[in-house]
């Protein structure tokens, strides 16, 4: 219980700290670290409230100060017994008739006056017995007026003294008080349990839906194999036909071909994908703070804060780590549908907010403002995506101008532009060509000398951002591409098409293929026009996460024996997903207004 109680003190002096630091107070900041320095008490203590009272507070003059913690101690106590109260007013009574007693001791008859002049009123109102005393300080001998004679003698003053440290003693040891910052750990650490107790019993349920889909998947197997064994002619021509299509294409460009060969085994694609076992969770935690679909969410640098975007316009930042401190948190108000999210590579201090009307908002997550609103030209007003370079203070927006049609036609032409996050001002224009198609997807290399764009025409482009030239690119898919990644090792890129296919294409051996997958069961066009499929990898590369239009994720297992997993069911599409950057937890967002944050075992 010692150890418990001392760590609700440090998390209350945290606070301390961290508020006196938001609001700046740096000199009560060093005071309060002085006093942490010599403190050995770990609650009230009597003998520093004495000292305060009678020799700071009274020799100091400061009536102020006096008052208000002489209040405080009122508020304290009088709850505690209703038969206090008149003690405790008496007690009060006494220590301020010694102040005034004190001042004239000291010549001070115009603390006296400044008191009676600040505070006479309120005196009054609660003790009619202080009008004789604003006399006081009119007398030539007050120590000899026999009405206040007593209250100038030593044994007054040591009685007073005494009967103050009884009474202290006595209620904080008979009633002791919790400080409510106190009370704030306590409220945590409860809330702890709780979320404990629901991943316990989530984990059983999830147990339980798996062992529930694992036996029906069983007997689906069952079933397939009794179907199976009555045409087996007819599968076999089946497969026959494909080969036959895929030969007769092999001279076909890199991405059609590929394309055929990848359908040829889409029928086994499809079979492992729903036999994906569900992810085994170490953790999950939902929040839902949105009232509308979520069609972007990303972790900060460090993974300790979301930011999750919702059609409405609004953006939400929030912590899923219930000790991590929440002073971050915010909602954002954009006015416009938001098109991208991006943090700073560097920290977790920024925030990038692309919206639909050509805005990009710099949300400042400590002062919790806006600290540069940028506006595109008229003619590129959706902000597709925005990408911060890892290395230098950076960004790129890729925007696009928007046309009527249906969609990868209806996001137009498209602009990149490079802009320096000190000025906030456009450094340049990437060269795109003529009317080039739109970029809907970035992504940096680890060392942001290189830039990936994946377009709406199947094309990556590739950009030496020293020079701020293209060097290379190639038709990747003949669809239009949606999301685009570096691998970790740097070595090779992936891309996701509007068709569902996922290439791994090699850096080094440009146009070769080293790993695919079709996902084209997750990916429903008639919700294209409304969302944009995206994907994540983890920190390792070996996991790639890819939205869906159902109400679970698939997750594969990049160039790994095992197929993939699927992620916990929403009760809506999964729109967004991500991966922290560090460990192995990631998350979904989705059409039912929630964002799911889920940590498996790595």
């Amino acid at each position: 219980m010692k150890n418990e109680g001392m760590e609700k003190m440090k998390f209350a002096e945290e606070l301390v700290r961290e508020f006196l630091v938001f609001r700046g107070f740096t000199n009560t900041l060093q005071a309060f670290e002085k006093e942490l320095a010599t403190d050995i008490g770990k609650g009230f203590q009597v003998d520093k409230i004495l000292d305060l009272i009678f020799s700071v507070y009274i020799p100091k003059f400061e009536a102020g100060k006096l008052i208000e913690l002489l209040s405080f101690f009122r508020n304290c106590f009088s709850y505690s017994d209703s038969n206090l109260i008149d003690v405790i007013s008496k007690l009060h009574q006494s220590i301020l008739r010694y102040y005034v007693v004190y001042a004239l001791k000291c010549g001070r008859k115009d603390a006296v006056l400044d008191f009676f002049r600040d505070f006479g009123n309120e005196l009054m109102r609660r003790d009619e017995s202080w009008s004789s005393w604003f006399a006081v300080p009119y007398l030539q001998n007050p120590h000899l007026d026999p009405q206040f004679r007593v209250y100038f003698s030593d044994e007054w003053f040591r009685t007073l003294h005494l009967s103050v440290r009884n009474f202290l003693s006595e209620m904080l040891n008979a009633y002791p008080r919790t400080p409510a910052l106190l009370k704030i750990g306590s409220e945590r650490d409860t809330g702890n349990r709780l979320k404990q107790e629901i991943k316990q019993l989530s984990l059983k349920l999830s147990q339980a839906q798996t062992l529930l889909e694992e036996t029906e998947a069983q007997i689906c197997l069952f079933r397939s194999s009794e179907s199976a064994s009555i045409a087996p002619s007819m599968t076999y021509e089946t497969h026959a036909s494909f080969s036959d299509h895929a030969d007769d294409n092999k001279s076909n460009d890199i991405g059609q071909g590929f394309k055929e060969n990848s359908v040829a085994g889409s029928s086994s694609d499809l079979h492992n994908e729903e036999d994906f076992p569900e992810v085994k969770t170490v953790f999950e935690d939902t929040f839902l703070g949105h009232t509308s679909p979520i069609n972007c969410s990303r972790f900060s640098a460090s993974g300790d804060n979301i930011a999750s975007a919702s059609v409405d316009g609004t953006v939400r930042i929030w912590t899923y780590d219930p000790s991590a401190p929440t002073s971050r948190n915010a909602t954002i108000y954009c006015g416009a549908e938001i098109m991208s999210l991006e943090w700073d590579c560097k920290s977790d201090r920024l925030l990038l907010i692309g919206t639909s009307d050509g805005g990009i908002k710099a949300w400042n997550v400590d002062a919790k403002r806006v600290v540069c609103d940028l506006n595109t030209s008229e003619a590129y007003p959706s902000i597709l995506d925005l990408k911060c370079s890892p290395v230098e203070p950076i960004f790129v927006s890729a925007a696009a101008s928007g046309r009527q049609g249906t969609g990868s036609d209806s996001l137009g032409f498209a602009s990149l532009t490079v802009w320096n996050m000190r000025t906030w001002k456009a450094m340049t224009v990437l060269p795109l060509g003529k009317d080039p198609p739109a970029i809907t997807s970035l992504s940096f290399n680890h060392n942001g000398k290189l830039l990936a764009a994946a377009a709406t025409d199947g094309l990556i482009h590739m950009f030496d951002m020293s020079s701020y030239q293209q060097v290379t690119g190639w038709p990747a898919h003949d669809c239009g591409i949606r999301s685009i990644l570096f691998g970790p090792d740097e070595t090779s890129i992936f891309s996701l098409g509007t068709d569902g296919n996922i290439f791994e294409w090699s850096l080094h051996n440009q146009g070769k293929v080293l790993w695919s997958r079709n996902c084209s069961r997750f990916c429903n066009l008639e919700n294209s026009s409304q969302w944009r499929h995206q994907m994540a990898l983890d920190a390792e590369g070996r996991r790639l996460l890819v939205t869906s239009s159902s109400e679970r994720a698939p997750i594969y297992q990049v160039r790994g024996r095992i197929s993939g997993m699927r992620s916990l069911a929403h009760k809506g599409s999964i729109t967004t997903v991500d991966w922290h950057p560090n460990l192995p937890i990631f998350l979904t967002g989705s059409s039912d207004h929630s964002v799911r944050v889920t940590s498996i075992s790595s």
